[in-house]
């Protein structure tokens, strides 16, 4: 997947007449790219398109316009866009009650690192976590982490013949699986694949 450039983005006031119509595009599209992953975690596989519109929103709340500006918002989310050999994605740890958040946090430090997706008769492949920041603490882990899953070329290949994809997490105080993705969040990750 190419990195977005300025080219590729809307003005504030060409973005502002299509807004609503590119959020429902957006709504429609993010449905097959949000894996839950029990009750509490959630992985949100990043593409061009979701940072496409994630810069635009910023554009237009920071009502930011000039080349400097628009710049800096590229070169933060173009980051998390998948370079055809692996997935990129956003991992989250959602408790609404502040109180049990805190206490979840200081229990499952390292639990990005047991996160893990795994290509029908390969082993599992567990992400490289955090690379713009250490986002842990000796006392607790965050409720965001970001994370880069890396293929092997016959996993790509396994992929795009159909191999199920499946993914869990296994930490001592978190552990969840999930057997096979859906097809159209199987299909939509193998688009991110070359």
């Amino acid at each position: 997947m190419e990195q977005l450039t300025k080219e590729d983005l809307y003005s504030l006031e060409e973005y502002s007449a299509m807004r609503a119509e590119f959020r429902q595009k957006m709504i429609a599209h993010k449905k097959n790219r949000v894996l839950r992953l029990g009750e509490h975690a959630t992985l949100h596989f990043e593409d061009r398109l979701l940072m496409q519109y994630q810069i635009q929103e910023m554009l237009r709340a920071e009502k930011i316009f000039e080349a400097d500006g628009i710049q800096e918002e590229l070169d933060a989310y173009n980051p998390l866009i998948p370079n055809g050999s692996n997935w990129k994605a956003t991992f989250m740890l959602e408790y609404d009650d502040e109180n049990i958040r805190k206490q979840r946090l200081s229990e499952l430090i390292g639990i990005e690192n047991n996160v893990w997706v795994a290509v029908a008769g390969f082993d599992r492949v567990h992400p490289i976590c955090n690379e713009d920041l250490d986002r842990e603490t000796e006392e607790k882990t965050s409720s965001v982490h970001f994370m880069r899953f890396e293929l092997t070329a016959e996993m790509i290949k396994a992929i795009k013949a159909g191999a199920d994809i499946s993914a869990g997490i296994d930490h001592e105080r978190y552990s969840v699986t999930i057997d096979a993705l859906s097809e159209n969040m199987r299909a939509s990750l193998a688009a991110d694949l070359n």
